[in-house]
């Protein structure tokens, strides 16, 4: 197979093709190797990989074909220098978490993320004396009051879940750097289809690949992707050691994801513009949270951050949470669960299910009301789905 740069090309063809290292079977399409180990040609060639003074497969905890082909091409997609494959996007996020932090230390996260993240930083690290602060997204002045001399890094999701807002990632990284410290922008709801954080400054990006890059619901796997230096010094060696491990079946799976990305994140987005036009026209509901909306606080900022407005949106109902319940329980074809970035449009109630488990003033803190429902546009039909919602609105 000849030696290609894919730097040269752009993200639909990098996206289909990168990554792949034909073997002597000269397959066309990426194959699934299912080994725990590998064989050396001598006792000298192990002790080398063992040492890492040669390259290549020791042990698929933490070398495996198929997981190198995704993470060479998902590290290519996001531009990215290095990525490393995890089993989960929570894993992902706890890799980081192991990699950099020790007692004493101090993060400054973003209060709009998913409920776990909370709850990682906040139960987990922090038992180990790790202290998180969490400061409003969309409030510059609030994320550099909170840094102090022991803060590592600052951690958002943008757009954030499940209201749709938008962090302004350059001047975050500014922030950040201006401290000493590091931006860590989780990108799993638009992708490096629709936005390129290492553009904008971000040191460290992860994925749940789990949403939109699998596509189809079908596989749970995380990733983090940063420069070569911070992935070799801080997040490999725990990878090799905790053994969070992404399967290869799951990487093939997500491989074969990537390359439709684009397609379908087009065609998301077009959908949900569309359904959050039409939902704003509805009787019942008080307020639709999409960025593509002109009545979107971060709408220019969107804009010029993003090449598209994603595939997710969120809206409050008149009412609470037994009228959102009620919404919910009236659809037919729209399925009922809290993941997202399926083909299948999905729905949830975010203050009983994704923020379920935090407190309630934490909860109200991020605006989670009792009121509001997240919807993952899928790409049925749009007309479908607005008829499917009008059985509960």
């Amino acid at each position: 197979m000849k030696d290609i740069n894919w730097n040269n090309y752009s993200l639909e063809t990098q996206a289909i093709r990168a990554g792949h290292k034909r073997t002597h079977e000269d397959e066309h399409s990426m194959p699934i190797f299912t080994t725990s180990s590998y064989v050396f040609k001598s006792a000298e060639q192990a002790a080398l990989r063992f040492t890492g003074q040669a390259a290549g497969n020791i042990y698929s905890r933490f070398t495996n074909p198929t997981v190198s082909a995704f993470q060479e091409r998902l590290a290519l997609m996001e531009k990215g220098e290095r990525c490393l494959a995890f089993s989960s996007g929570m894993a992902a996020i706890m890799a980081v978490g192991m990699g950099f932090l020790k007692t004493g230390d101090h993060v400054v996260c973003s209060r709009s993320v998913f409920g776990n993240t909370v709850l990682l930083l906040q139960n987990y690290f922090g038992k180990f004396g790790v202290k998180t602060d969490f400061v409003d997204l969309t409030d510059p002045a609030a994320w550099e009051s909170a840094i102090t001399s022991n803060t590592r890094f600052l951690f958002l999701e943008t757009p954030s879940n499940p209201l749709i807002e938008i962090a302004d990632i350059e001047l975050l990284a500014a922030i950040a750097h201006k401290h000493n410290c590091l931006l860590i922008v989780d990108n799993v709801f638009c992708t490096p289809a629709l936005q390129k954080p290492f553009e904008l400054g971000a040191d460290i990006v992860v994925h749940s690949a789990t949403k939109y890059i699998d596509g189809q619901g079908r596989c749970i796997g995380g990733a983090v992707i940063a420069c070569n230096e911070i992935i070799e010094k801080f997040i490999y060696p725990y990878l090799r050691t905790g053994g969070a491990t992404m399967s290869p079946f799951n990487a093939w799976v997500f491989l074969s994801g990537l390359e439709t990305l684009a397609i379908r994140m087009k065609a998301h987005c077009d959908n949900a513009l569309e359904l959050a036009k039409w939902l704003e026209q509805q009787a019942g509901i008080a307020k639709v949270h999409y960025p593509g909306l002109q009545s979107h606080a971060q709408h220019e900022l969107a804009k010029r951050q993003q090449s598209h407005f994603g595939g997710v949106l969120s809206f409050e109902l008149n009412g609470g949470k037994e009228q959102a319940w009620k919404l919910i329980d009236a659809t037919e074809m729209i399925s009922i669960t809290a993941n997202l970035g399926d083909v299948k449009t999905t729905i949830t109630h975010p203050a009983t299910t994704t923020h379920g488990r935090l407190a309630p003033e934490a909860r109200a803190a991020a605006g989670i009301k009792d009121s509001l429902i997240r919807i993952s546009v899928g790409l049925e039909n749009i007309e479908d789905i607005k008829k499917d919602l009008l059985k509960g609105l």
